[in-house]
């Protein structure tokens, strides 16, 4: 971002010309000395000259040099009324010390004596030029080089003898070998030395590219030594500078000290690339050979790029310190500063960065090369259209800014106590804090990386985050947190080797040694008593994708969960917590694996493994659905079906029978397609499998069913009631042939 503060240095030196050629050389000096020359004619023609004389010359001496000479073709006294004529008239002033040789010439002079007044009338021409080695040479030789002289034009100038006074009304026209211009309208005073043009003030600076200056009204005041310009406009190329009002204060020896201007200060660009600033005041100070030792811009300060970044900038104040040549080398705002980028079309981020004060430092005097704040900033980050409005604010105890070689903002450093506060229309604030913070910043992308250092943590809603460190990206709202980082959401902690968190949507993604912890999912109104679902849950996988807004988790690579003495193994898995489900999924040879733990009345612990291509859990229903190849073992029985719902007792049942010991509780399991039934060598098959946990009894149906072993071979009924505690089987045929036939195999 070009800071276009080098106007200033072409402003000031335009005034400095300005200062030069009509202060310095024209009015405080020449000026002064014409007028005494005037004096003196008056009183030689009224002493030597009576009626008329044709080509005279008229000096002063004083000790030993020509103070002025005065040359005319004629002069003419009239007796009556005290008036007088000098007609092609040629001054030339020297000085005490021969150090001057200026020259005044006009056609036509008139003198009254009754009013004081001597008029040149028509052109007067005035030519400046000093004369160093004037004392080295004999008095009056016209100075081998003529060095910068200054030419003076103007018409019907009126001078007055007494008061020393003088006016004109026209045009008044100057001219320096690199500068020249015009006004309308002058007036001096001799008494206060102040020198007035009226109007139309108008100088033009000559170079590579022009300089041209306008003023309302310019008023010269030599005590103290000052310019001042009424409505001043400075234009260079496609530069503009101006104000209300400009005043030069110069030193005794007409060296100039400063400059004050005040009242909607602008300075002006209209390239492309340009830009203006504006401020109520602008103060200038001069260092060495009128060079530029600094500048204040104060009241209202601001700045705009017509650019395609659209940058802003404002402040209470603005002080400019310049190095050699007059380049600038530092900058520093205060009384409230903040920069500024809106979002646009070709920038989808604004950006606004603000703080109590900042200090920037240029490169190539004209370019932002870096910034840093003091007292508490703050960089907000905009985004949005009509019906929605997001802002990102950053704060921390200082900010450290870079720009690019091009002057635009690269990237913000934060130091200690960074902080981020996130907002959006109609969601809860999500606010990270950490040690540090860096951003970094793309043209016409704004923000592209907010990297958080020691000890992050984030919050958004019921989310919260921790870790070493943290990388967000705007473009996509997703925060990478490493170094040990964890996530808690409705219940859930994650853990893993890294963690991406989406911040629009909440969605979290963990690889690497994932490791997550759910609490006991609500209950929706009851208390839980399902051995899945109850306590504490684990969960380990290789990566996880979490869902907030649907609150569900999906793991993959060699996902085991566990609960208490129970677990799930699986390839992939869900976890539903709004729907309060868990499915699992086997891919290829890796199948689902549950191994539950089941307390009986006498307190002893079973295990039921079950294992099968797909589960599902639903603890709305208290039910496991296995499907795929289902095979269950427990307690030396292994049952092996098609598919197969396990269905556990709700906690008040389990209250009911006194089961106390546990609130795991299998009721039953149904299982269908396929089933058999392995026990003690002996096996048996069928469609449909009910077990009931109360009395240990397995019931199997369809096929017919039949059950088979060494002592009695085959035998086939309508159904098949086996019991897993005394390993009775009975076998029961149909209404018409109620045949029973039962086996006791001892164990």
């Amino acid at each position: 971002m070009p800071l276009n503060i080098p106007r200033l240095r072409r402003w000031l030196a335009a005034c400095t010309a300005l200062l030069i050629c009509l202060v310095a050389a024209f009015y405080f000096y020449a000026r002064h000395k014409v007028q005494n020359s005037l004096k003196q004619i008056p009183e030689k023609i009224d002493v030597e000259i009576q009626q008329s004389a044709k080509g005279f010359t008229i000096s002063k001496s004083f000790e030993g040099h020509t103070l002025f000479k005065i040359e005319a073709s004629k002069a003419v006294q009239f007796k009556q009324g005290g008036r007088g004529e000098l007609h092609d008239v040629e001054i030339t002033v020297y000085g005490r010390d021969s150090g001057r040789f200026d020259r005044i010439t006009g056609k036509d002079f008139g003198y009254d004596s009754l009013t004081g007044d001597v008029t040149g009338k028509g052109e007067v021409q005035i030519d400046l030029e000093a004369n160093p080695e004037g004392l080295g040479k004999p008095d009056q030789l016209v100075p081998d080089k003529l060095k910068n002289p200054v030419h003076i034009k103007t018409a019907d100038l009126v001078f007055n003898q007494k008061t020393g006074d003088a006016h004109a009304d026209g045009e008044v026209d100057f001219e320096v070998p690199q500068a020249h211009g015009s006004a309308t309208g002058l007036n001096y005073i001799a008494r206060s030395s102040v020198l007035t043009l009226n109007s139309q003030v108008r100088v033009t600076l000559s170079g590579l590219s022009p300089i041209s200056i306008t003023a309302g009204k310019l008023t010269l005041s030599r005590n103290p030594r000052t310019l001042a310009l009424e409505h001043p406009q400075v234009t260079e190329s496609s530069e503009h500078s101006q104000a209300d009002k400009a005043t030069v204060y110069l030193t005794q020896d007409n060296k100039l000290e400063r400059v004050f201007a005040q009242g909607r200060v602008l300075i002006e660009s209209d390239r492309p690339d340009g830009g203006k600033i504006t401020a109520g005041k602008l103060e200038l100070s001069a260092g060495a050979g009128n060079s530029l030792r600094d500048a204040t811009l104060s009241g209202n300060v601001r700045y705009d790029s017509f650019g395609d970044d659209g940058i802003q900038a404002t402040a209470g104040r603005t002080v400019i310190r310049f190095a050699s040549q007059s380049h600038i080398k530092n900058v520093h705002a205060d009384q409230g500063v903040s920069l500024i980028q809106p979002s646009t079309k070709k920038n989808k981020q604004g950006f606004e960065l603000s703080a109590p004060g900042m200090d920037f430092s240029l490169a190539k005097g004209r370019l932002m090369q870096s910034a840093e704040t003091s007292g508490p900033p703050q960089l907000t980050l905009t985004s949005g259209n009509e019906k929605t409005f997001d802002s990102t604010i950053i704060t921390a105890e200082k900010f450290e800014a870079r720009f690019d070689g091009e002057g635009r903002l690269a990237s913000v450093h934060g130091g200690q106590d960074s902080r981020i506060v996130s907002k959006s229309h109609g969601k809860p604030d999500r606010v990270s804090t950490s040690q540090t913070i860096d951003a970094d910043f793309v043209r016409g992308k704004g923000i592209v990386a907010l990297l958080q250092k020691g000890n992050f943590a984030y919050t958004d809603g019921k989310i919260r985050a921790w870790a070493d460190g943290a990388r967000y990206t705007p473009q996509d709202q997703i925060v990478l947190l490493r170094g040990a980082p964890r996530v808690t959401d409705g219940g859930m902690t994650a853990s893993a080797q890294t963690i991406r968190l989406n911040r629009l949507t909440g969605n979290a993604y963990a690889e690497g040694n994932v490791k997550t912890t759910q609490a006991a999912l609500p209950s929706r109104g009851k208390p839980s008593s399902d051995p899945i679902m109850d306590s504490l849950i684990h969960i380990t996988a290789a990566k996880m994708t979490a869902s907030h807004d649907s609150a569900t988790a999906i793991f993959e690579g060699n996902v085991r969960l566990w609960q208490g003495p129970n677990s799930v193994e699986a390839p992939t898995m869900e976890l539903h917590r709004d729907g309060r489900t868990v499915i699992a999924d086997g891919i290829g040879a890796q199948r689902v694996r549950t191994n539950l733990g089941q307390m009986d009345k006498k307190g002893k612990i079973t295990r039921l493994v079950v294992s099968a291509d797909d589960l599902k859990y639903s603890d709305d229903q208290k039910i496991v659905h296995y499907e795929g190849h289902v095979e269950a073992v427990s307690n030396g029985i292994t049952l092996a079906a098609t598919k197969m719902d396990c269905f556990f007792m709700d906690h008040s049942q389990a209250l009911q029978r006194a089961q106390l010991a546990s609130k795991m509780t299998l009721e039953k399991i149904v299982a269908d397609g396929g089933v058999s039934i392995t026990q003690l060598g002996r096996r048996a098959t069928g469609n449909k499998l009910v077990y009931t946990a109360a009395d240990d009894k397995f019931v199997v149906t369809g096929g017919p069913p039949s059950i088979f072993d060494a002592e009695h071979g085959n035998v086939t009924g309508d159904s098949l009631t086996l019991f897993g505690h005394d390993a009775r089987v009975l076998v029961e045929g149909s209404k018409q042939s109620p045949a029973v036939t039962e086996i006791q195999v001892a164990r």
